[in-house]
């Protein structure tokens, strides 16, 4: 049986971690390097570095950073943000990133998850996808949750996938920082409608709602969270112990 993920995501923005509320009201936390090592050593599956200005100030994505991390820690790390270009994905697979992510460069562009998919292979190619509800429908967000894009989310997700991505993110925004838990609602809707694997993002406040998220949708591969990490609010090995318990597959 193929393990459930535990991964710590680091957003990044001028080079610091930091962590907000409905993708709002950012504060610092941490370096990400520093971090990185931490959940590296920490028993983290994997890790996932967002530049979440990058978009939204029309730059390329961080690349320093990245490559002090990578060379640090020895567990995949997927990277996203500033992904406008198939020479996107080269660079940040050159800094040492195992799989990229790419938003808002996907909504610019769609052909671009078709060209990254053919030269890198689908194994790279990770959608990230912010959603909220408008008016009690699933809507994509764009440049880290600022531009609603008026695109229905399901059939976008799908769309991405049918077209090469290996992997998807969905980052509700409704539920993200909120510590009342993941958004199982939206997280059923694409795990019934895409065969690829599916992270959860947003809502995590407690060991028990990685229990409930995976056993109320099995069909996730992966749970993802920033602040109940960065605060030490929860240990990934307690968390770890725990899934294992309620006979959650997990990598101990």
């Amino acid at each position: 049986m193929i393990t459930k993920r535990i991964i710590p995501c680091l957003d990044v923005r001028n080079g610091r971690v930091v962590k907000g509320v409905n993708f709002k009201g950012l504060g610092d936390v941490d370096s990400p390097v520093k971090l990185a090592e931490f959940y590296s050593d920490s028993g983290a599956d994997e890790l996932v570095f967002y530049d979440i200005t990058a978009s939204a100030e029309g730059r390329k994505l961080f690349t320093d950073v990245l490559t002090e991390a990578a060379s640090r820690v020895f567990i995949p790390l997927t990277v996203g943000g500033g992904i406008n270009t198939v020479d996107d994905f080269d660079r940040v697979l050159k800094c040492g990133a195992d799989k990229v992510s790419v938003n808002s460069g996907a909504i610019r562009d769609p052909k671009l998850v078709d060209e990254a998919a053919a030269r890198y292979g689908s194994q790279c190619v990770v959608l990230s996808a912010d959603v909220a509800r408008v008016g009690g429908r699933f809507r994509v967000f764009a440049k880290g949750g600022r531009e609603d894009t008026g695109m229905e989310a399901i059939g976008w997700i799908r769309r991405c996938v049918e077209h090469g991505a290996g992997e998807v993110v969905v980052n509700s925004i409704d539920t993200d920082g909120v510590k009342k838990g993941f958004d199982l609602e939206l997280l059923a809707e694409v795990c019934q409608n895409v065969n690829v694997p599916v992270i959860a993002s947003g809502g995590a406040g407690s060991v028990e709602d990685f229990i409930t998220l995976f056993r109320t949708i099995p069909g996730v591969d992966a749970g993802l969270a920033a602040s109940v990490f960065h605060f030490g609010e929860i240990k990934i090995s307690d968390l770890k112990a725990a899934m294992a318990e309620a006979r959650i597959p997990v990598r101990l």
